[in-house]
């Protein structure tokens, strides 16, 4: 037995108007100082005003949130008691929301120990509405969070990902003249992190065949439209796009989960401080080649071939090494087209560094929960090796 869980969501242009049918006496804003700074949280208010709602914003959310910023907003909704809490912001500003409207009505829980297993109690005070400002997490239309702990009592820092199915948005807007005010480098960083999401969630071992199909257009979408976001913001059918593909990704790994590059991108990220999707798409060549490698266990199904085939990248069948040998070097030349690092060399982490972690490195990627549902699981030997090929960006 399978559930597929998905907001309401409401794309296209226009559709913040739909914020002026709510329903309600107060709605609770998280954002960030950037989005305020952007002006994006005016439209916002307008509707709201045209709900008749009052409003409180809180936009105090850094990126990659910390335990501090959850309790602090959850403090302060509380004392708003908002029955509407819309988040208005990239994957950091939705996550914090997720956080902060677990801890507003479940006050007495321990946020890191929230799970998809154990009971939380939501809705009783508050909807959530999700307003992504960038295309790329999904977090508008998953039940997923991060909460980034940092280095303390000698223990080095981490990302842990957390999530209840109950987390996820009663309603997802996806506007695309909320995400034109991305510079490149955004734009590439979370279009990449939206398309390891959908190339690992098509070949994830949960994958059944509602997410298959999401995953699939999620990444021939992003695939064709990216590079045009990246090369001019105002191109709003891009931005569209790109963004609704983000969206259709996070739907879809959602509801199938990821694999080995999410869990090293993790590791990586809490160490040396990479933007997330940067992260994932650093890593995804190297785990393709792994996963799909002519020596990988026949038990391995990974479907690669499927994905070269709906690209176009192969004008026949192609067994699933030769795919995955196609498809890392389609990856490192859509890396190097979009200006991102293929290696963490070439991010900027020097050898030292990368040396004196990677035994943390290693034993954090194999205790994350995504590494379970990849199409070929590496061991301890076999996850050093990637990191190891990943720094030195190794036959790439």
């Amino acid at each position: 037995m399978w559930f597929f869980r998905s907001p309401a969501i409401v794309f296209g242009e226009d559709s913040l108007c739909h914020l002026a049918e709510l329903k309600g006496e107060r709605a609770f804003i998280v954002a960030d100082p950037h989005i305020r700074k952007k002006g994006l949280l005016g439209p916002v208010l307008i509707q709201l005003e045209h709900a008749g709602l009052q409003t409180v914003i809180f936009d105090a959310v850094e990126p990659e949130p910390s335990i501090e910023t959850f309790e602090e907003g959850a403090d302060t909704m509380d004392e708003f008691a908002p029955d509407w809490i819309i988040a208005v912001g990239g994957g950091s500003v939705i996550d914090a929301a997720k956080g902060m409207w677990a801890l507003y009505e479940n006050p007495d829980i321990a946020l890191p120990a929230i799970n998809p297993i154990e009971v939380i109690h939501l809705r009783k005070k508050a909807n959530f509405v999700a307003i992504p400002t960038t295309a790329g997490t999904g977090s508008e239309a998953t039940y997923a969070f991060v909460l980034s702990q940092p280095a303390q009592n000698g223990e080095p820092a981490r990302k842990l990902g957390l999530g209840h199915p109950s987390l996820m948005p009663d309603i997802a807007i996806i506007d695309p003249i909320m995400t034109v005010s991305m510079p490149p480098s955004l734009t590439a960083d979370t279009g990449m992190n939206a398309l390891v999401q959908a190339i690992e969630g098509y070949v994830a071992t949960w994958h059944n065949e509602f997410s298959d199909g999401l995953c699939l257009n999620a990444i021939k979408q992003i695939w064709d439209y990216l590079p045009k976001a990246y090369a001019d913001g105002n191109d709003l059918e891009a931005r569209e796009k790109v963004a609704n593909a983000a969206t259709m990704a996070g739907l879809g790994f959602i509801n199938a989960m990821v694999g080995a590059a999410h869990s090293m991108a993790h590791a990586a990220g809490a160490i040396f401080n990479l933007p997330h999707g940067r992260a994932c798409g650093l890593f995804l060549p190297y785990v393709i080649r792994f996963s799909s490698a002519a020596n990988r266990p026949t038990d391995v199904e990974t479907r690669y071939a499927d994905i070269v085939q709906t690209l176009g990248l192969a004008a026949g069948a192609v067994n699933e090494t030769i795919a995955g040998q196609i498809l890392t070097q389609n990856l490192f030349d859509l890396l190097k087209q979009l200006k991102l690092p293929h290696s963490l060399s070439d991010a900027g982490i020097d050898r030292a560094t990368f040396n004196a972690n990677l035994t943390t490195l290693i034993e954090n990627a194999s205790s994350d929960t995504v590494i379970f549902t990849a199409p070929r699981q590496p061991n301890e030997a076999e996850l050093k090796q990637l990191f190891i090929d990943a720094y030195d960006g190794r036959d790439l």
